[in-house]
């Protein structure tokens, strides 16, 4: 096992790339002492201790439309399920795509596991863990996938949350604090990427969250914040000190359903890996 961090960034269908990353470290039977998971990250996370290679690729590139969890038609909208985290954080789990919850506690055991929700009182991230109780675990998996502005709060330990990647889009600073040199991230977009900068939804989510101001300040700085985090971590990745993983080629969009485009990610993220796994290795034992 590698005294290292495995830190996953989200992204929606796009974490089906970082499946295919973590369904090769698997295969090869890399391990590390500290993994956290961001949104999709998180659910990536689970299954990588899991040891269930594939079951990401399942959940997300799914043919059978019934199935999905994400809807873009104009009803789902409406409604405010598009993205049905029903589906996927209790459906999928326990009854189409099992998890094997017996093997992810047996792994914690070896490997320090956190799943990233942002606190809507603080606006501030909570890493947070679970060792035994399936229901906790799937509740803090939720409100690390639940979007803001189309999913409601999630409740975990008596306080509202959503979505981790609004309080810690790509958690690097919190394994620095936990002492780990060697960090390995997964990213989803390619190199060089930014988010825009775009102020026309700010009046609607100070509205929306004026129960939570810390959090609607938060949202609204999001991407600003994201964008200042990738300029270091490309420093980072200069000098030597972070290993980071990206797609090279094609990057889906965050709400693709078509199971092939989906499965072609996959397998990208698959070969990147594999491609630079010897490399990944060195960074590791130096």
């Amino acid at each position: 096992m590698a005294e290292a961090a495995l830190i996953l960034e989200g992204g929606g269908m796009r974490g089906i790339f970082t499946g295919g990353v973590l369904d090769y470290l698997t295969e090869q039977k890399q391990k590390f002492s500290y993994v956290v998971g961001v949104s999709a990250g998180a659910c990536n996370a689970m299954d990588f201790l899991s040891d269930q290679i594939g079951r990401t690729r399942d959940c997300i590139a799914v043919d059978d439309e019934n199935l999905r969890y994400v809807h873009m038609d104009p009803i789902h909208i409406l409604k405010g399920n598009a993205f049905d985290m029903d589906m996927l954080c209790n459906q999928y789990p326990f009854r189409y795509f099992p998890f094997d919850f017996d093997r992810f506690f047996a792994a914690e055991k070896e490997s320090e596991c956190e799943l990233v929700v942002t606190n809507c009182l603080t606006g501030e991230a909570e890493y947070l863990q679970e060792k035994s109780d399936r229901n906790r675990l799937m509740t803090i998996c939720t409100a690390s996938c639940s979007i803001p502005l189309i999913n409601k709060e999630v409740i975990v330990d008596g306080y509202p949350c959503l979505d981790g990647g609004v309080g810690d889009s790509v958690p690097i600073v919190r394994a620095l604090k936990k002492g780990y040199r060697k960090n390995v991230i997964v990213l989803t977009q390619m190199k060089g990427f930014r988010k825009k900068i775009d102020h026309r939804l700010d009046l609607l989510i100070r509205l929306k969250y004026r129960k939570y101001p810390m959090f609607a300040k938060k949202l609204i700085r999001r991407s600003a914040e994201y964008n200042r985090l990738m300029d270091r971590i490309d420093k980072w990745e200069d000098e030597g000190r972070v290993f980071v993983i990206r797609p090279e080629g094609d990057v889906v969009g965050r709400t693709e359903q078509d199971p092939e485009i989906l499965r072609a990610f996959c397998r990208q993220g698959c070969e990147v890996m594999k491609k630079r796994y010897d490399e990944l290795c060195a960074y590791l034992e130096e």
